[in-house]
């Protein structure tokens, strides 16, 4: 074997990732505190990154209708206000949402819990006598079931007492705490300014890593990196979008047909509904077992009938909205989104059902591409191949 610079070259640099390897087993203590150290030093930019990708959505598509390329042609001071103007109208929306949370649905909210907390009063002593006629041969049982108390008024006192009481006495005695939300909104407000630069200038940053990839990589490489990273900011934009619109739709539809039909909580199940359909496969059951709890310590035949709407309009969603608002646009067969939603949740809670559909999608598309090369380079067609 001849030992020529290409060789040593690349013998040196296996010697050095070796000796890394074995460094980051040996002392991996030290290896963990120096990337939770670098993670916090670039987590705000982190979440600005975050919050520009998903404020990114609706504004592209604020710019993208309202400012239409045949509109703002040869008008320069339009195609300059474009991107402010449409950053300012998603900021306006996202104020408008927090605003109407606040001031319409807070309220409501609020006092359907107050109607929660009376409906759960009475409904209790006949759970109580339920459970009497069900464990009638078990004495601790029954003493324990006598023993069961709720007072809904001492709770919300407790928790007001808590917020204008202990929370400020705790929060005016604790450095700590002060300190930990003074650094939580200075992060926030970074984020947030880093976020609006990257919304304001993403031509231009783009172009910069484009510029960074080509210099330091292979051109092949740096193409097929800039494929990669184009699939997947398509697919997490697609998914993204299409989620939220098809919580917004179910959530809709069953505070509608709850209103119609006069079912109790209708807001509140509504909400919580379309909170957790966010949860794809997963999700909208949660909200079902929430709402039919809620509705039945009200009427036990209204939980039932709310139960069978809850199936037809799953059906409805799942056979109509849903192909038609999300699609095929993470491209993922149903066996492997629920493989997906089953390893996102294991890892990383809510969170990570969210995410790893998208990331799945995006791995199954590279490793379907790869196949169909080898494929082609064996002259083979996967249609032939069954």
């Amino acid at each position: 074997m001849e030992f020529n610079d290409e060789v040593v070259k690349r013998i040196r640099g296996l010697i050095v990732f070796a000796a890394l390897v074995v460094l980051c087993f040996w002392r991996y203590d030290i290896i963990l505190d120096v990337l939770r150290f670098i993670i916090h030093v670039i987590f705000p930019f982190l979440l600005g990154g975050a919050i520009a990708f998903v404020l990114n959505v609706p504004m592209n598509f604020i710019q993208r209708h309202l400012f239409r390329p045949e509109r703002i042609e040869g008008k320069k001071y339009l195609q300059k206000l474009a991107r402010p103007v449409s950053m300012l109208l998603v900021l306006l929306g996202v104020i408008g949402v927090i605003a109407l949370v606040m001031l319409v649905l807070v309220p409501q909210l609020g006092e359907t819990f107050i109607n929660l907390g009376k409906n759960i009063q009475r409904f209790l002593p006949k759970l109580q006598g339920w459970a009497r006629d069900l464990f009638h041969d078990n004495p601790d049982m029954l003493v324990w079931i006598n023993d069961l108390k709720f007072d809904w008024n001492k709770i919300v006192d407790t928790g007001i007492n808590f917020f204008t009481q202990g929370a400020g006495n705790v929060l005016n005695s604790t450095i700590t705490a002060a300190r930990s939300i003074v650094s939580g909104l200075t992060t926030f407000f970074i984020a947030f300014v880093f976020s609006i630069y990257i919304l304001l200038q993403k031509e231009k940053l783009t172009r910069q890593c484009k510029r960074v990839m080509f210099a330091f990589m292979k051109k092949s490489r740096a193409e097929a990196a800039l494929e990669v990273l184009s699939l997947t900011n398509r697919t997490f934009s697609s998914f993204l979008t299409g989620q939220c619109v098809e919580a917004l739709i179910l959530g809709s539809m069953f505070v509608v047909a709850m209103t119609v039909l006069r079912l109790p909580y209708a807001l509140l199940v509504g909400i919580v509904i379309a909170v957790t359909a966010l949860i794809p496969i997963f999700g909208a059951f949660i909200g079902c077992v929430i709402g039919a709890f809620l509705i039945f310590m009200v009427n036990p035949l209204q939980a039932l009938g709310f139960v069978v709407l809850f199936l037809v309009l799953q059906q409805i969603e799942g056979n109509l909205i849903y192909p038609h608002v999300v699609g095929g646009s993470v491209g993922l067969p149903s066996i492997w989104v629920l493989a997906a939603v089953s390893i996102g949740g294991s890892l990383m809670g809510i969170i990570g059902m969210l995410i790893f559909i998208p990331i799945v999608s995006v791995v199954y598309a590279l490793f379907r591409e790869i196949v169909y090369l080898k494929l082609k380079q064996k002259r083979l067609e996967p249609g032939d191949i069954e």
